[in-house]
């Protein structure tokens, strides 16, 4: 079998136009979709308020604790089993207390420009995992080929 002189995407023969048509589909996509998304903080939503003062308490600070005492921990010996649980569990936290406290809103559109950007951005990812497959060989229609005639039977006895 002779082997494909081009390499594409994925280590597959062929592809390389799928993938950067996928691409270009799926980054215009995703722009659009993202562009339509607001995302705002949400300052009154963490914490809790003290009724009879009537001040609101963000224990969010708290949160620091386990990363400041991890990443201590890992100056003092990068080994340390507890500095890191403790570096990425605090991390992990604050990462979570962000997110908690972030209101995502999907602006109004039309139907029409929605479905646009989903067939672009999923349609692109499929071009892109098709991109993968390896490319069946091409054939070419110039010269036909003719089917070999069947094997003769050996003669009787």
């Amino acid at each position: 079998m002779e082997k494909p002189k081009f390499i594409g995407s994925g280590g597959t023969p062929g592809g390389v136009g799928l993938f950067f048509i996928g691409l270009a589909m799926a980054v215009a996509g995703g722009w659009a979709l993202t562009n339509q998304v607001t995302v705002s903080d949400g300052f009154f939503a963490a914490g809790f308020l003290i009724p009879v003062v009537g001040y609101q308490v963000h224990s969010f600070g708290l949160s620091l604790v386990p990363f400041i005492v991890g990443i201590a921990f890992l100056f003092f010996d990068a080994k340390s089993l507890a500095g890191w649980i403790l570096s990425i569990s605090g991390f992990a936290i604050i990462i979570a207390g962000i997110l908690m406290t972030l209101h995502i809103q999907f602006r109004p559109t039309t139907l029409f420009n929605t479905l646009v950007m989903l067939v672009l951005l999923f349609g692109g990812v499929g071009l892109i995992l098709r991109s993968f497959k390896s490319a069946p060989p091409e054939s070419s229609s110039a010269a036909p080929t003719k089917p070999e005639p069947p094997p003769s039977a050996p003669p009787k006895v």
